[in-house]
């Protein structure tokens, strides 16, 4: 067996379920930018020295694959996708407690780039934000199957800022955006 299929040599692709569908199409659009986040999310964890951030972020791309199932149409029978679990939102929302009673971590909005890791999470924030727009274009056109993957893809760019964040923050990288007169920071 062979990754090359020339199946979609033509610009078209399968969908689970085997609908034949432009590589443009929404659908994959939206878990095209899921890859890409599984991707640049596992950049971030392999640069990140920081053995919780590193496990949580594993976590986060296992929790992924299953999102991007819940945003493809299914190949089961009757074509019902996988129904996001709940406690998956409450696992975010549980790192975003954790997170923010670090003391003095949320003085100022920050200026990504002070540190490699927080910095390529910084990336994963953005990409999440646009997976999120992606995801809510399919909602809005009646093709997201599961809409708390909508709610789970918005906590997830809060949990990242907030991981690059602890990162500069343990660290002690500067990363405030502004700057006080004579160029001190807050």
């Amino acid at each position: 067996m062979s990754i090359t299929t020339r199946g979609g040599d033509e610009g078209r692709t399968s969908l689970p379920g085997g609908e034949r569908v432009s590589k443009a199409d929404p659908r994959v659009e939206c878990y095209g930018a899921i890859d890409e986040l599984v991707s640049q999310i596992g950049f971030a964890r392999s640069i990140c020295e920081d053995a919780g951030v590193k496990r949580w972020l594993e976590e986060i791309q296992r929790d992924l694959f299953k999102i991007g199932e819940s945003v493809s149409p299914s190949d089961s029978p009757g074509g019902v996708s996988p129904r996001l679990d709940p406690s998956m939102i409450e696992a975010l929302d549980d790192h975003v407690r954790r997170v923010e009673t670090a003391e003095g971590l949320l003085k100022d909005w920050a200026l990504p780039g002070s540190l490699p890791s927080a910095a390529a999470l910084d990336v994963a924030r953005a990409v999440c934000r646009r997976t999120e727009r992606l995801a809510v274009q399919l909602a809005d056109s009646g093709l997201l199957p599961d809409r708390a993957v909508l709610a789970w893809l918005n906590r997830l760019s809060d949990v990242l800022w907030l991981f690059a964040r602890l990162l500069e923050h343990r660290a002690g990288a500067p990363n405030a955006l502004r700057r006080m007169e004579g160029g001190a920071r807050p």
